[in-house]
């Protein structure tokens, strides 16, 4: 069997590229750059594969809009392997955004949240933020109440958010555990059903937006990437009809 150095040597010739590959703590992440970019003291954002892909499609729009620069991919074992985990940066406003498309393999999630967490941790960042969604059926009766938002926040990122969560009115979630790592984190979910779920992009971006002032001028607008062109297929075949 050949040894790493000849692996990686190999896997260069193949793709082409001359990429740094850092293993940090179970997760390999591959640089585009010549040395791993920094990012101590960045907010991250991720999504989460949920209902709707909401957490996806408000990522697109984040990347879109703020033009940000690929930096690498994440690679795991933990993930099915269907697409690649992106990270995204904007360095003039310290965030990173990792877009996360392909679902987790059942039997690896603990596994899988171990690692991101470990690697949040030794990366430096200052806190993160998952976008996420729920089946708004799901709902009870006091969830039916407001705006279809809630959020989770650990204890150590709401002593340096606490006021600011208070001032955007947000409801916490319902009966839900604190997470148990000691890990700046906060989960925005949106209630929301399957089916066209792009609006349902635009409102939870928009109330992270209230929360991290992504865009404070209030004559900028979201940009729809290009990929969403063919978000629905290409169209109805005219053979059709």
């Amino acid at each position: 069997m050949p040894n790493h150095q000849q692996a990686t040597a190999s896997e260069k010739v193949l793709t082409g590229r001359n990429e740094n590959r850092t293993l940090i703590n179970g997760i390999m992440f591959i640089s585009s750059e010549n040395s791993p970019p920094c990012f101590k003291d960045f907010t991250l954002v991720m999504p989460a594969v949920a209902v709707g892909n909401v957490g996806q499609l408000s990522v697109d729009l984040i990347v879109s809009t703020l033009n940000m620069s690929r930096v690498g991919y994440m690679h795991t074992d933990c993930l099915i392997p269907m697409t690649e985990t992106t990270l995204y940066t904007a360095a003039e406003l310290k965030l990173a955004v990792l877009q996360i498309r392909a679902p987790i393999i059942q039997s690896k999630s603990k596994k899988f949240r171990q690692l991101l967490v470990s690697w949040i941790k030794s990366s430096g960042f200052s806190r993160a933020v998952v976008l996420s969604s729920s089946q708004a059926y799901q709902r009870d009766d006091q969830q039916m109440k407001g705006i279809p938002l809630r959020y989770l926040v650990t204890p150590s990122l709401l002593k340096d958010s606490e006021d600011a969560l208070k001032e955007l009115s947000w409801r916490e979630m319902e009966r839900v555990s604190a997470y148990p790592e000691d890990v700046p984190l906060a989960v925005l979910i949106l209630f929301c059903s399957e089916g066209d779920n792009i609006p349902d992009a635009f409102t939870l971006v928009n109330h992270l937006n209230d929360w991290l002032h992504l865009l404070d001028d209030p004559s900028q607008k979201w940009k729809i990437p290009t990929s969403w062109n063919l978000l629905f297929g290409s169209g109805i075949p005219p053979a059709l009809f």
